[in-house]
């Protein structure tokens, strides 16, 4: 059979069989982006960021290369996958019309999407995505006028994601509960002649066997002076006597994914080592102080910031003191729609979720981490991530 029988036998038999939400929840979620896209002056919103397509509907796969789109209007949902996705879209995705076009032609897609969105006046798109082709909005507004769509999927999307439902927060905290045995399982590898691999596959092993699915962004552990290279991972380095070991992991629940960063020393750190872990203490507990409904993202930042001053010379940190965390697939679990940084206006309302990557790099010698990951209540930020705040001496 092809897949479009493939696609009508599973429909009639395992339609809608994993949802990872019930009904209820994505009718919620619709209803309030549709109240968005009216208020927008939007008649369809073209989707095309992988968790904002699982934020709207359920749909997940582990192949997020391929062309995948999801088109909201006023009245009805359609979901167009690749052929090879078919079996994922059925089981797990709440929508009206499920259209599939073959693998190895994408140039498919660009017909039905013309016609879902045919009468359209306005069409938001996210144009800063990775989801969206070039030439799929290319070819959608040669087909309908360019002056049909507004790039504005990307601002919608953030503005319903960022507050967290209570079973969005529920995920968050399994994932939490995950992320710690991967932690605590790999911390205790840690130890003078392990690999930096192993250390890795064992924290790897213990989330996945706590339940994780599929990981957004793998364990992350670099050794020694790499630790204060930002962004470099695993490879093969042997763990030696006086080496800052830095872990960051983040397991995932239903495609959620509450990261949190540890930090072991083989043999007693250095005072600098010290005091940059009590300047991750403390910025911890300002931020967390700082994060009251109401306050706007760039003035929790610019208090951080001003904690961070002193040590500006000698540590180097991104500057993003938070980013909002949810629903996300590799290659990353960065929800993408909210910063705590300079620049940005947002404000911080209850119930958002961010992980605060609280790690200080000594160029060339060490990188401290300690990080967790915070709910905003009516009194500031809280922890559900869990740990001692120490480094861990081995």
């Amino acid at each position: 059979m092809d897949h479009l029988d493939y696609q009508k036998m599973l429909l009639s038999r395992h339609a809608r069989s994993e949802l990872p939400f019930p009904e209820g929840e994505f009718d919620m979620r619709v209803a309030r982006v549709r109240e968005v896209m009216q208020r927008e002056g939007l008649d369809a919103l073209l989707v095309s960021s992988a968790a904002d397509i699982f934020y709207l509907c359920g749909y997940h796969t582990f192949e997020v290369s391929v062309h995948a789109a999801l088109v909201v209007t006023d009245t009805h949902t359609l979901l167009q996958v690749a052929s090879i996705e078919t079996g994922a879209a059925v089981v797990t995705a709440k929508v009206d019309e499920l259209v599939s076009y073959r693998w190895e032609a994408p140039e498919e897609v660009i017909g039905p999407l013309a016609d879902a969105l045919s009468g359209c006046r306005q069409v938001g798109f996210d144009g800063l995505g990775s989801g969206l082709r070039v030439g799929v909005i290319q070819r959608l507004q040669a087909r309908l006028g360019s002056e049909c769509f507004v790039d504005r999927t990307a601002a919608v999307m953030a503005e319903l994601r960022l507050v967290k439902s209570p079973r969005e927060l529920a995920c968050l905290e399994r994932s939490a509960r995950m992320t710690e045995a991967g932690l605590t399982s790999a911390l205790d590898m840690v130890a003078e002649g392990v690999q930096d691999n192993e250390v890795a596959a064992e924290g790897a092993r213990a989330m996945l066997a706590a339940g994780s699915e599929f990981f957004s962004l793998g364990p992350i552990v670099t050794v020694g002076a790499r630790s204060g290279l930002i962004h470099v991972n695993h490879k093969r380095h042997v763990i030696a006597q006086g080496d800052v070991v830095f872990l960051e992991f983040g397991a995932v629940w239903q495609r959620y994914t509450a990261p949190c960063m540890r930090t072991a020393v083989i043999g007693q750190p250095d005072d600098e080592m010290s005091r940059a872990a009590e300047l991750c203490l403390r910025l911890q507990q300002r931020l967390c102080d700082a994060m009251q409904p109401g306050a706007s993202f760039e003035e929790v930042a610019r208090m951080a910031a001003e904690e961070l001053a002193p040590w500006r010379e000698t540590l180097f940190h991104s500057g993003v003191f938070g980013y909002a965390v949810g629903a996300q697939f590799p290659p990353s679990w960065v929800e993408g729609t909210g910063f705590i940084a300079p620049g940005q206006q947002r404000h911080l309302a209850k119930d958002m979720v961010f992980h605060l990557p609280l790690c200080l790099r000594s160029p060339g010698r060490w990188g401290i981490g300690l990080s967790h990951t915070v709910r905003v209540t009516e009194r500031g930020a809280v922890p559900i991530t869990s740990h001692d705040g120490q480094l861990v001496i081995r």
